[in-house]
């Protein structure tokens, strides 16, 4: 089932929830009563089944009625708090299709390709921009050498709108839950950690109980996927915690403790020798992982409180794998995660070197929208996280 995008049916259903009545609903949203029924019927059928109970003292929601009121009231009163910023007169006329070029139009800068990004015509989009500006008599864009630049007011308007439609979908797998089908998308982020560690047990443990519902693992940087969460293109992310928050929209919550530890392969120049100092570590080449992250941070925090530069050889990698095999081919130096190397050190790829090292420990956890609502089944995944977490032992 699609929950159609038609933003002024959906304000006539809430209307009616709220008041109960077509004719008080018709009265407040200024359409008249035939409209409201419409635009009601197109609901009912897009949703599986009737979402009010008609009696002669009123109009009173059904289950499958309360479900999908519950995301679109969160929908609207998101997308209308940012319409309002605008101006109040664009939320009344501002469309699903206009909001969505302009959402392509903050992220492109530039018509043909927002146009090529939607599928359509470039002049649909500027045409749908134009009205949009025109009900809000004040420019949306700024028109520059380099392209076409939203303005504040723009973007969080965009922000919102991403959301709302992002409720739109979580509204379709509530009503599909609701109807006891398994349909819908769960998308994670999964830092480098989480990988090899958490995600592999509580994926395998949701997929056995719930084959139908598609889960999609993202990787890529922090700062790249914190954008994706924040949009409404992730749900949620796994990994190691930033601190402090990075954003005050996110929330984080810890799940186990993780420790550094430096490693190397067998028969390395250093594998047996005990209580290695720095001052030798230091003229080793080293992998380690690249700037910007908690590894690499805790990493050079280690010299910079000895007062010692950095060690003159590294390979910076984003890669855990591509850092494991380089120790296995090498005598590189690999500063790394004890749990992501638990396997390998089992199975004897890598040792870990016997070093004074007090390193101070990670939380791994969950980044989550700050105001976020779970379908059900992500809420079971969510829930495979935790328990795959708490099973987790110091190495």
């Amino acid at each position: 089932m699609t929950i159609p995008r038609n933003l002024r049916h959906v304000r006539v259903f809430l209307v009616v929830a709220e008041l109960g009545s077509p004719t008080l609903a018709a009265e407040k949203c200024l359409v008249s009563q035939p409209a409201v029924t419409q635009a009601l019927s197109k609901l009912e059928h897009a949703a599986g089944g009737a979402l009010f109970e008609r009696s002669r003292k009123g109009f009173f929601l059904t289950a499958r009625g309360a479900v999908l009121r519950a995301r679109l009231r969160r929908a609207m009163s998101r997308l209308d708090a940012a319409l309002a910023e605008v101006t109040p007169r664009i939320a009344v006329t501002a469309t699903a299709s206009q909001l969505q070029a302009l959402i392509a139009m903050v992220e492109a800068q530039n018509f043909t390709l927002a146009a090529r990004q939607l599928g359509l015509a470039q002049p649909t989009v500027h045409r749908a921009i134009t009205q949009l500006e025109q009900a809000a008599a004040r420019p949306l864009f700024e028109r520059t050498s380099f392209g076409v630049v939203a303005t504040r007011a723009c973007r969080e308007l965009a922000q919102a709108a991403r959301l709302a439609f992002s409720e739109f979908d979580q509204a379709e797998t509530d009503l599909a839950e609701f109807d006891g089908r398994e349909v819908g998308r769960i998308v994670v982020g999964a830092l480098p950690l989480s990988r090899s560690v958490v995600l592999p047990e509580a994926v395998a443990r949701f997929r056995a109980a719930h084959p139908n519902t598609r889960v999609t693992i993202l990787d890529g940087p922090y700062d790249e996927m914190l954008g994706a969460l924040r949009r409404g293109e992730i749900d949620f992310m796994i990994g190691a915690m930033r601190e402090p928050l990075p954003i005050e929209d996110v929330t984080q919550e810890p799940l186990f403790v993780d420790h550094l530890t430096i490693l190397a392969r067998p028969g390395h120049p250093l594998a047996g020798q005990a209580d290695i100092p720095l001052e030798v570590l230091v003229r080793h080449p080293w992998a380690v992982p690249r700037p910007g992250t908690p590894s690499r941070e805790q990493f050079e925090a280690l010299f910079e409180s000895r007062g010692m530069p950095l060690p003159d050889s590294i390979v910076e990698c984003g890669s855990i794998l591509l850092i494991r095999e380089l120790l296995l081919r090498s005598d590189l130096l690999g500063c790394i995660s004890g749990q992501q190397a638990q396997a390998e050190v089992r199975n004897g790829l890598l040792v870990p070197l016997s070093t004074p090292i007090a390193w101070p420990g990670r939380q791994i956890g969950l980044t989550c929208r700050g105001d976020w609502v779970p379908t059900r089944a992500q809420a079971l995944l969510l829930d495979a996280v935790r328990r795959a977490a708490s099973a987790i032992t110091t190495p």
